[in-house]
């Protein structure tokens, strides 16, 4: 299983937490018909993104970016001591296996300078702090944290209305160490990092860019859950805030970046979750590498 990949001037690394079964295809991806679930099955199941239940098989992780002058965890995935009872695979994790994939990838978290979330649901913050002394504080403990403004935005006024737990357990205490960066669009990091603003999903949902000069390399995040919307862009899973305009945002990368050498870093496609964009029909693929 390929986990370090090479861009340009840029060293990626893959720190996987789950890669597992998650919900039934047709039960997430709402407007998929029996008859594209039945055409797309074959290639599905090859290419280890379904089981024989018809149940998406999704991958759980975060990716660290070495450039010249930082290192960059993109997301941070699910997390232990969280209580996440709707999800049993997540609810009070207390496995290993996440920080021992980060420090097999040669980091501790002392290492990391940036962390970057393309977006604050759960299991895209969760390691975003760790209970220490029955407190949650920064995992991560000389990184800066950086969070779109539109987003961040958003989940306070959530917040506001009724606690939301991971923004109140692994977001909050990071603004509270004042550790966080709340960035406009135009953020930039050196000239390496960059954001694309890609809502639908949640409103002020992002991918990230790097490379100097061009974007050797971007970060998706939850923009596509499923190698299935590549193919049908228009195709939102349930928990889209606004699938509409997640269907227009999809279609928009995938051109964006068809038929270039931007390698494409999924966070839920499954291993080796990479690849180059290329036109099929009225829709794409992502070739993995």
């Amino acid at each position: 299983m390929k986990l370090k990949f090479s861009v340009g001037d840029l060293t990626i690394h893959r720190v996987i937490e789950q890669e597992t079964t998650f919900l039934e295809a047709r039960d997430m991806l709402p407007d998929l018909t029996p008859d594209m679930l039945a055409e797309n099955r074959g290639w599905m199941q090859k290419a280890g993104a379904l089981d024989d239940k018809d149940t998406l098989i999704l991958c759980f992780q975060s990716y660290v970016v070495k450039t010249p002058h930082h290192t960059i965890l993109i997301d941070s995935c699910i997390g232990n001591d969280k209580p996440r009872p709707t999800r049993p695979k997540w609810n009070m994790k207390t496995d290993e296996t996440y920080m021992r994939a980060l420090n097999a990838a040669g980091f501790s978290p002392s290492d990391i300078d940036f962390v970057m979330c393309t977006h604050l649901h759960v299991d895209h913050v969760g390691w975003n702090t760790r209970l220490q002394n029955g407190r949650w504080v920064p995992t991560f403990p000389k990184a800066r944290y950086v969070f779109a403004k539109n987003e961040f935005d958003y989940w306070t006024e959530q917040n506001a209305k009724a606690e939301v737990p991971p923004f109140a357990d692994s977001v909050l205490p990071v603004v509270e160490a004042k550790q966080s960066q709340i960035v406009a669009h135009d953020f930039a990091l050196g000239d390496h990092g960059r954001i694309l603003p890609t809502p639908g999903h949640t409103p002020g949902h992002v991918a990230f860019t790097f490379g100097k000069a061009r974007d050797d390399v971007v970060f998706s995040g939850d923009l596509m859950h499923t190698p299935l919307q590549t193919l049908y862009p228009e195709l939102s899973p349930r928990f889209d805030v606004d699938p509409k305009q997640a269907g227009v945002t999809r279609r928009s990368f995938l051109e964006r970046y068809c038929d270039t050498d931007t390698l494409c870093c999924t966070a839920h496609f499954p291993s080796p979750s990479s690849g180059k964009i290329k036109r099929k029909g009225n829709g794409f693929t992502c070739e993995m590498v």
